[in-house]
């Protein structure tokens, strides 16, 4: 596949993340794009892995009120009930997500697509008493997860 197709087929796969794929469209491919991809993300800096992480919206969050997802994104999201949350879950949402993000710098990361709501706001409680380093390799995990079945999403 030409790089050009290559980027235009997978690049969306990370959030607001195209370099990702752009930089795995210059490597040598193997019958693992998904491991040919989080490759990447494992030789990127830590910086870039940082501003990876960064790149995703809270769940339930200010991007979800406004519509500012990405298509991706929302139906994940809704997937799990995230679009239609009481307002003391969408209350216990906000408060967990400040809490995180004042605590780690950067938003939770989860594959919501493997959970529910209730599962997600018990893997918010619990990662809050990890270290940092621990919370950032979780994101990227999660993330892998994520575009593990974006890929498997595509015709």
């Amino acid at each position: 596949m030409e790089r050009s197709d290559f980027i235009h087929r997978y690049g969306a796969l990370f959030e607001h993340s195209p370099w990702v794929v752009e930089r795995a469209a210059d490597r040598p491919r193997t019958d693992d794009l998904h491991g040919d991809l989080m490759k990447v993300v494992e030789t990127a800096t830590g910086d870039e892995r940082l501003a990876l992480v960064r790149a995703h919206p809270e769940l339930a969050g200010k991007a979800v009120v406004a519509r500012e997802l990405t298509a991706a994104s929302a139906a994940e999201q809704a997937s799990a009930g995230l679009d239609s949350l009481t307002q003391a879950e969408f209350d216990r949402f906000h408060q967990l997500n400040a809490a995180y993000q004042d605590r780690f710098g950067f938003p939770f990361i989860i594959c919501v697509r493997r959970t529910d709501k209730a599962g997600i706001l018990a893997a918010m409680e619990q990662r809050l008493d990890n270290e940092r380093d621990t919370e950032l390799k979780t994101a990227i995990t999660e993330i892998g997860e994520i575009v593990r079945l974006r890929l498997k999403d595509l015709p």
